[in-house]
């Protein structure tokens, strides 16, 4: 069973990082003219950007600890996965899409020495991101779900003493 899990993980962790990538490169080929293109009128469009950064461009320049920082907290939280030490699917799953988006923007850094970013909402002052961008975030939302559920989980069945 845990041999099944694994592989599962692995394979969802590599596509996530393949489209990642698939989309970034179509990102390079057809949006680095500085082109805007909307997706879906006033909601998303798609702009090429360059993020030498973190989120939000946030200290840029720093290309190396980024990667180094990605390297040690993507091989904890396999290992962690992998060794079976998730108390659940739920957090499992989650851990593996957050990993998947850092390895994804970990490829970016390595090979340009920036990420390649290209959704940009317009419906609201946001930064530009990119799929590997979404997969942390949408996971880190699922892992801080599992653990407010996982808090409060028995909260609703015990008796107080008032």
């Amino acid at each position: 069973m845990h041999k099944k899990k694994h592989i599962s993980c692995a394979v969802m962790i590599t596509l996530i990082i393949a489209f990642d990538q698939i989309t970034k490169y179509l990102a390079q080929l057809y949006l680095k003219d500085g082109k805007a293109v909307s997706f879906i009128p006033r909601v998303v469009q798609l702009r090429y950007a360059e993020n030498t950064g973190m989120a939000f461009s946030l200290f840029s320049g720093a290309r190396w600890i980024f990667v180094a920082l990605t390297v040690v907290v993507c091989v904890g939280v396999l290992w962690y996965m992998f060794s079976d030490r998730c108390p659940n699917l739920w957090m499992y799953w989650s851990f593996g899409v957050v990993v998947s988006g850092g390895l994804g923007n970990l490829v970016d850094r390595v090979r340009f020495g920036y990420v390649v970013d290209f959704i940009e909402p317009t419906f609201v002052n946001f930064a530009v991101f990119n799929i590997a961008d979404s997969a942390v975030t949408l996971g880190a939302i699922s892992l801080v779900a599992y653990l407010l559920f996982d808090l409060f989980k028995g909260k609703g069945g015990e008796k107080s003493d008032g």
